[in-house]
């Protein structure tokens, strides 16, 4: 079996999360993706822990397989060719150097199309290559913070809150890859490849979706609603007798479920509480009635008889709980590898599920340079001029 983007080569001079996401993305889809880094090892990844094994961090490992690894001096004239024979042979190039940095390198979009008319060329920075921030470093948490999205994210209680993982990164890798495999697409027709400028920040605004569509169109701002929903009710989490679950309403009928299992059909009836636009309106008489009703069962009585009657719900479950969900394992979301400096690891598996042209794991993430002989070679390049 081949991957969909078996015949793509990615030349990637990311490194952290953003980048590195995108890249793995392309190279659990097939693509030989070739990571560079300067000599020993440049991202910083490679030292973000605990927990490390046997010295090689966990985090590194969540962004970097399929991929493998040269180690190049960007600062030696010597580096830079070997960048440019790379370029010369492949279809897309990826950074997330600060703006203007590779063209200081000599590596920007321009000078390489000359090199590669065909190149797709794409820039991940925290505010962008054009506006009045374009030259501000871009961290996830800052992003976060920005964009609005720390502002409805927590409760009244708790203050903004940041999400759990670094979601703006993971936004921005996901809109990377979907522009350069759109690019790579058009090339088919034009023959051209052209340059993206991607960045954190309008990628985090995106997310806002229905909440900045609420307010673009009410002009009202909005308040960090906790586990509520700005626009539905209930859908939320509920505390039961041994822990807490999300009850997802998404209309009328289902809140009549809803009501029945709870032993409340007077509820449904209320006019307070007949639409959903009534339940927003009285959320705050609603949520404890329903609330007190949960108090009185366990989760998984909840459970068992909202799926009877199609009521959409779910436990909040932790990570280990996850890593031993049996649908998730009977998926293949977990996977097993052997590393040659960590040994046997355990990762996330991919979340693409192509019927002819499935997930391969084809390489470990790799050691710093772990490739660089062997890339040099079929460069003609000895490893002693590089």
């Amino acid at each position: 079996m081949t991957g969909a983007l078996e015949n793509i080569k990615v030349l990637d001079l990311s490194r952290v999360l953003a980048g590195p996401y995108c890249t793995m993305i392309l190279g659990d889809l097939g693509a030989e993706v070739i990571k560079v880094e300067a000599p020993g090892g440049s991202d910083e990844t490679r030292k973000w822990g605990p927990p490390f094994q046997n010295g090689v961090s966990a985090y590194y490992l969540s962004a970097n397989r399929n991929k493998k690894s040269i180690t190049v001096d960007l600062k030696s004239d010597e580096g830079i060719e070997v960048i440019k024979k790379l370029v010369n042979e492949s279809d897309v190039i990826i950074n997330n150097f600060k703006s203007g940095k590779m063209k200081q390198f000599g590596l920007d979009y321009d000078t390489l199309a000359k090199i590669n008319p065909g190149i797709v060329y794409c820039s991940i920075t925290g505010f962008g290559e054009t506006g009045p921030y374009q030259d501000m470093p871009g961290y996830d948490f800052i992003i976060q913070a920005m964009s609005g999205l720390m502002s409805i994210t927590g409760d009244k209680e708790s203050g903004p809150q940041k999400m759990g993982v670094a979601i703006t990164d993971i936004l921005t890798g996901l809109y990377a890859c979907i522009g350069i495999q759109g690019a790579l697409l058009e090339r088919t027709q034009s023959g051209e490849g052209q340059k993206l400028d991607i960045s954190l920040y309008d990628s985090a605004v995106s997310a806002l979706v229905n909440i900045g569509s609420n307010y673009l169109m009410a002009e009202k701002i909005p308040t960090a609603l906790g586990n509520h929903h700005a626009n539905i009710v209930p859908y939320q989490t509920f505390k039961t007798t041994d822990g807490e679950m999300v009850i997802a309403v998404g209309n009328d009928n289902q809140f009549k479920r809803l009501c029945n299992i709870l032993g409340k059909p007077e509820y449904a009836s209320d006019k307070r509480f007949q639409t959903n636009p009534d339940r927003v309106e009285h959320r705050e008489e609603l949520v404890p009635l329903l609330q007190d009703v949960f108090l009185t069962k366990s989760t998984a009585y909840w459970q068992e008889n909202c799926e009877k009657n199609n009521i959409p719900c779910g436990p909040i479950q932790t990570i280990d709980q996850v890593a031993n969900d049996p649908q998730l394992n009977e998926r293949d979301m977990f996977i097993d590898s052997i590393h040659p400096t960590a040994g046997s690891i355990r990762m996330i598996g991919s979340p693409l599920k192509l019927s002819r042209t499935p997930f391969q794991l084809k390489h470990h993430p790799p050691d710093a340079g772990e490739h660089t002989d062997e890339i040099l070679t079929q460069l003609g390049i000895s490893k002693t001029n590089n």
